[in-house]
Formats: structure tokens, C-alpha cells, sequence
């Protein structure tokens, strides 16, 4: 009995030890938050609580505008396991074929940043790319803000049927 006690204090301290000697990670740093104007609780709104949203104002300099024309985009269905790519213009609506899917595809930022009251490209340099899009499902509107495609989890575009990625910008 002496012998089993002993087992069970040790097993014991050794499971306390291991627990304690962790380094604590710093949490990580936030990420840009998308908003939604006019779209309280839609994916890509932080405005979940009904809170009015703080609209940005979205400024594409001159020189990205300039120099992008489209995006492509990967569209998963998960019902048929398959995912394939569109290229989509930018500023233009795309059907998604064998779908009810509809993509609204507004401005890129390839170097995507976010001021207190506006949205921009920082350079003309792929440092974080970003697309502005809308997914209608059937006609209803079930997406409304930004994919990222160097990090995809940020405001991330979720729905029961498909996944949407963002693959990247395409040069005039």
C-alpha cells in the first residue's frame, strides 16, 4: 500500500510540475476588423451587439487602381468535394456556374491597411492583399466585407454549402 501511495503522490507532483513551468504566450496581436456599413451582425462586422456601425471611408490611391483588373477566387462546394478557381473582374458581379451563388467583387488593396475612419492601400506591394466582395446565396445577400489571402481565417467567409477564398490579384 505504501508503494501505491507513493506511485500516486509522484504521478501527482509530476503532473503539477508540468503544468506550472509553461511560459505564458502573449496574446496575439488583433487583427484588422472588417466592417459591413449598414450591416450590423453580418459576417465581417465586429457591430454583433447592434451597435451602430463607425463607417470607412474606402480610398484606393490612384496608382492601385492603376495597376489591377481582377482577382481570383476559389470556390469550394462541399456537398460535391471539389474547388475551383474564377478569375473575377473587379468591380463586376460573377455567378458562380452550377451554383445559386452570385459574387459582387468591389476594389483590391494589395497592401491592405485601416485608419480610424478609412480603409486603404498602403503600397502598390502584395503585403496584404485584400478583396472587397458580397456573396449573394439565391439572391439573398450572406457576405459583406473583406477576404484576405494571406491570412484567409481573418473575417473569414462561412457558410453551411461553400467556402470562398480569396488566391489573389491580378495585374493589368
Amino acid at each position: 500500500m505504501k508503494k501505491f501511495t507513493l506511485l500516486v503522490a509522484v504521478l501527482m507532483l509530476a503532473a503539477f510540475a508540468g503544468t506550472g513551468c509553461k511560459k505564458k504566450e502573449p496574446p496575439p496581436p488583433p487583427m484588422p476588423s472588417q466592417e459591413a456599413p449598414g450591416q450590423p451582425g453580418m459576417p465581417g462586422s465586429p457591430h454583433g451587439d447592434g451597435a451602430p456601425p463607425v463607417e470607412k471611408k474606402v480610398v484606393v490611391p490612384d496608382a492601385v487602381k492603376g495597376a489591377w483588373k481582377a482577382v481570383k477566387v476559389e470556390v469550394e462546394s462541399k456537398a460535391k468535394k471539389s474547388k475551383k478557381t474564377f478569375t473575377v473582374p473587379l468591380n463586376s458581379e460573377f455567378k458562380v456556374p452550377d451554383s445559386d451563388l452570385t459574387l459582387k467583387v468591389g476594389n483590391f488593396l494589395p497592401h491592405f491597411t485601416m485608419a480610424a475612419d478609412q480603409i486603404t492601400s498602403g503600397s502598390n506591394n502584395l503585403e496584404n492583399p485584400a478583396a472587397q466582395v458580397e456573396v449573394f446565396q439565391g439572391g439573398k445577400e450572406i457576405f459583406h466585407g473583406w477576404l484576405f489571402s494571406k491570412y484567409p481565417a481573418v473575417h473569414p467567409f462561412q457558410n453551411d454549402k461553400y467556402g470562398l477564398v480569396l488566391l489573389e490579384g491580378i495585374k493589368k
